[in-house]
């Protein structure tokens, strides 16, 4: 069985972006060491723009094939004309209201988001699936997500997006690892506890 991975940025006190979902604010701690991390541990998770950009579009993708993303952040990148976002995974978008994809290697799943993941977690395979966010499929998701992988950015934003847009429940996860960097970020994993 394949993981889902809520691979998330959030502030100190748990948001992952301001009330509109903006997370700009984040950006600025995405040094050279941060970056060198992510390149290194999680190249798949960089947009392929990005990754064409920085002249590392070639590196293996390390722990996902897949990714599942909901309306408003694939919406950031229909805003500057990508219609395909993340072109070195399987690209998945619900969206109850967007009807047909505008790229025909990406996906949306309309109906059953929980039974759609839970059909690509079943499916053989080496690596998992890569939640993208955001704070609404999350709170979908919560059953079926099996590992978070939480940057922590060292500043309070006192509200904005919540990392889940759900009802009351506790949900546990066990720590696995902390990683701290120069810039004050924390990379912290945590695997469900079933």
């Amino acid at each position: 069985m394949r993981k889902l991975t809520y691979y998330i940025a959030c502030s100190i006190d748990g948001f992952i972006g301001d009330p509109q979902g903006d997370a700009s604010a984040m950006f600025a701690f995405v040094d050279e060491e941060f970056f060198g991390f992510l390149a290194a541990e999680y190249p798949e998770t960089i947009p392929t723009p990005g990754r064409r950009q920085m002249n590392i579009d070639d590196l293996p993708n390390k722990r996902f094939d897949t990714i599942v993303q909901g309306r408003a952040s694939y919406d950031e990148a229909l805003k500057e004309g990508v219609t395909s976002p993340y072109a070195h995974l399987r690209q998945y978008v619900a969206s109850r209201t967007l009807g047909e994809s505008p790229d025909p290697d990406v996906e949306i799943i309309a109906d059953d988001l929980p039974g759609r993941v839970r059909a690509l977690k079943a499916e053989d395979g080496a690596y998992g699936v890569y939640l993208c966010g955001g704070a609404e499929i999350a709170g979908q998701l919560l059953d079926e997500i099996d590992e978070l992988i939480i940057k922590t950015y060292p500043i309070v934003q006192g509200s904005g997006m919540p990392m889940f847009a759900a009802g009351f429940s506790i949900t546990q996860f066990t720590l696995e690892s902390v990683r701290t960097f120069g810039n004050g970020v924390l990379v912290r994993t945590y695997s469900r506890k079933r």
